[in-house]
């Protein structure tokens, strides 16, 4: 799938939002990409989740993979799919006490991994993740993202593939236009 083809998919499906948003990052933005709308639809979710993995394959020619890990809630369905796709284990983590934590599954020293999420924008919940796996002895082989809005900011130490990259608008809430000119801000996200 082409980047045009990925936004297409994402503004049929309603899921590309206008207006005033705050972003899990804190940052407030204009645009906002509700992954959970475009995945109530099993079928363009598993669309997106093997056109990903095919750009995966393609872009990181020796891909070996194990198990496919997604930080919960926005994660889940992706990484679902992309395990399918990949045909590998799927496992996920998961709040607690506002902290990801690894709960209800192991992972095995020397176990590759690729993390998969629906939407970055600076990294945060993509990094917890990284960090739970290595300190529970696995390896990281590569992170898939739906989305990456980050323009290019978020970076780890393994290779990060997304099907739409985008650099919407985002601004500080302290010198944000839309705060002064009184629209009203919408947390669309999980917290």
């Amino acid at each position: 799938m082409t980047q045009e083809e990925v936004y297409k998919v994402f503004e049929e499906t309603q899921a590309l939002l206008n207006g005033h948003f705050e972003l899990r990052s804190g940052l407030h933005s204009n645009q906002f990409f509700q992954c959970a709308l475009v995945l109530q639809y099993p079928r363009i979710a598993g669309q997106l989740c093997e056109a990903l993995v095919e750009k995966m394959k393609s872009e990181l020619k020796e891909l070996e993979v194990d198990t496919v890990i997604a930080p919960a809630m926005g994660g889940i369905t992706i990484g679902h799919d992309v395990a399918r796709a990949l045909g590998v284990r799927f496992i996920f983590v998961e709040k607690e006490d506002n902290v990801l934590k690894l709960r209800r599954f192991k992972i095995k020293k020397g176990e590759r991994f690729v993390i998969a999420e629906d939407v970055v924008t600076r990294g945060g919940r993509v990094q917890e993740t990284i960090d739970i796996v290595q300190e529970n002895g696995g390896v990281v082989a590569a992170i898939g993202i739906l989305v990456n809005r980050s323009g290019g900011k978020a970076s780890f130490d393994a290779p990060l593939v997304s099907l739409l990259e985008i650099e919407p608008v985002t601004y500080d809430p302290a010198d944000c236009p839309l705060c002064r000119e009184g629209v009203k801000l919408v947390h669309p996200g999980s917290k």
